[in-house]
């Protein structure tokens, strides 16, 4: 091999060739080896001469990973897929750790719950040079290609390397930001031990959350780190984006509006392969630990290139992220929003109207005569209450009358309480205490109606929706939604907004079934282009 450049593939054509190229660069270099390591290194049975050795050290030093990529294609997804070993490119990696520079804080620590070969602790190595090191992983023969890694860039002296699980690692406290940055394994919850599902759970439940134990090993981690670190420690992780969705997920979902401290989302799509061997979506996260921004900046990108800066993404107000179950269609941009402009969700939550179960019932009539009138609220039932009102909903005389009962009848005197007692009993009679909706309910006879909304809008036509500013404090039930502003919109602002939105909004904005009906869930309302507060004043 001397006077040769040989190619990375032809020398590391082994597992014992990774181990000998591991012990020719010095892995026994960082610090102590773990008893499986050194039987590792017992196994390296080629000698490297010292050109070839160079090279390899050289490659390395140019940004490359050589070591990482012969174990990623010497072992098959197949046989990595147990412990989640799917390695990040390097254009994600320099994004994130360029992320992580891009703050004003200095971390004095840094931390890859799963390292793999070391490729986060590398370029985190470059970027902060006089931070301490701190590299974890279960694999031995990945842990022995991080330590080569390491001691080829010149960082051995500020290194540690753990052989071992993420969710037992104790670190020692500092006085100092820890930088908390890799991509977590992803292992499915049918391979993770049920000792590990109860830590999870009883971690979770110390905190004050639940959580399924269907959760993959990624679910854990954002758990373990939230639990190692101290406020004021930040970080980026890159996952599989199912947490955004699915139920076992919520735990992630919650710990990012809470202790986690959620700063950004970037979801990149399949297409772009963010993984090698893993066609999925990926989402990179970042976070500050103990932080409660009023905004999340979310971004969707199709090809790596656009990953760049992660923190570029459309300000999302977090109460969106609050209110909804899932976050996948958030970060799904309403198309060509032009300057001055937003999605109707930054500025109002628009939920559908409650159900009753039974109209016939809870809409009053001859069967609810003697109710007191503090359990009737003049409310929308009908479309059409709304396509006649006009720009404003003034007087709410004409509507009919929705019973809302509270859940504790005992606030009732004697004679109120004789007449509930009597519509209840007619109401039972006609089945209002059966059927799925009543039967979820706390209590069957509480309909739960919301307080009146500022704005109120049809969701269901052959033609665009009616939005109608509501002064006559209307309450509606499901054949209508209700905008409520996120933060306070003074009566020009409410009124610009629902003439905007009368003549700003097409059906196509909706999705529409056969026969010709428009129908516009909540979500799908949200995303309707609208100006800001501050454009719609100089309309």
């Amino acid at each position: 091999m001397p006077g040769r450049r040989p190619e990375p593939e032809r020398v590391l054509n082994s597992e014992a060739h990774l181990i000998s190229a591991a012990f020719a660069l010095g892995a026994t270099s960082v610090k102590t080896l773990s008893p499986a390591e050194e039987k590792l290194c017992r196994k390296q049975i080629l000698s490297y001469d010292a050109a070839t050795r160079d090279w390899i050290e050289q490659y390395i030093k140019k940004g490359n990973d050589p070591l990482g990529d012969a174990f990623s294609r010497l072992r098959s997804p197949e046989l990595r897929r147990p412990k989640g070993a799917t390695y990040t490119p390097a254009t994600i990696v320099l994004a994130m750790v360029r992320w992580a520079r891009g703050r004003k804080e200095v971390p004095l620590r840094i931390v890859d719950p799963g390292m793999g070969s070391g490729r986060f602790l590398l370029a985190a190595g470059n970027a902060f040079p006089n931070a301490e090191l701190i590299g974890v992983d279960v694999d031995p023969l990945a842990t022995l290609l991080a330590r080569a890694n390491l001691n080829a860039m010149g960082f051995a002296e500020r290194a540690s390397i753990h052989l071992g699980d993420y969710r037992s690692l104790k670190l020692p406290p500092i006085d100092g930001k820890t930088l908390y940055i890799g991509n977590p394994p992803y292992v499915r919850h049918h391979l993770i031990e049920p000792s590990w599902k109860q830590w999870l759970t009883e971690g979770a439940q110390r905190r004050g959350f639940r959580v399924s134990q269907l959760a993959g090993l990624h679910v854990h981690f954002f758990l373990a780190t939230v639990l190692q670190a101290k406020a004021g420690d930040f970080g980026s992780f890159i996952t599989a984006a199912e947490w955004l969705d699915v139920n076992y997920g919520s735990l992630v979902r919650e710990l990012f509006l809470s202790e986690l401290g959620g700063q950004s989302i970037a979801v990149i799509e399949p297409a772009a392969s963010p993984f090698a061997d893993a066609e999925t979506t990926a989402v990179i996260s970042t976070f500050e630990i103990g932080s409660q921004p009023t905004g999340i900046r979310v971004k969707r990108v199709s090809g790596i290139g656009a990953i760049e800066p992660l923190d570029s993404g459309r300000l999302l107000h977090r109460s969106r992220f609050e209110t909804q179950s899932r976050w996948s269609h958030l970060t799904r941009r309403a198309k060509d929003i032009p300057s001055g402009y937003v999605e109707l969700g930054e500025l109002c939550r628009v939920h559908r109207g409650q159900v009753t179960g039974a109209n016939r019932v809870w809409i009053s009539g001859e069967h609810s005569a003697g109710l007191p009138i503090s359990v009737l609220f003049r409310s929308i039932t009908k479309a059409r209450e709304l396509f006649g009102a006009g720009t404003i909903l003034a007087d709410s005389s004409g509507l009919k009358q929705v019973i809302d009962l509270p859940r504790d009848l005992s606030v009732f005197e004697a004679e109120d309480r004789r007449a509930v007692d009597q519509f209840l009993r007619r109401a039972k009679q006609a089945g209002a205490d059966k059927g799925y909706v009543a039967e979820n309910r706390k209590t069957w006879w509480s309909v739960g109606l919301r307080q009146p909304a500022p704005i109120l809008a049809t969701y269901m036509a052959r033609r665009p929706p009616a939005f109608v500013r509501n002064r006559a404090d209307a309450r509606h039930i499901n054949i209508a939604h209700g905008l409520y502003p996120r933060e306070s919109l003074n009566e020009e602002v409410l009124l610009s907004l629902v003439k905007y939105l009368n003549t700003g909004t097409s059906v196509v904005d909706g999705r529409t079934y056969a026969g010709g009906l428009t129908k516009f869930e909540p979500r799908e309302m949200e995303r309707i282009a609208v100006p800001t507060p501050a454009v719609l004043l100089q309309q």
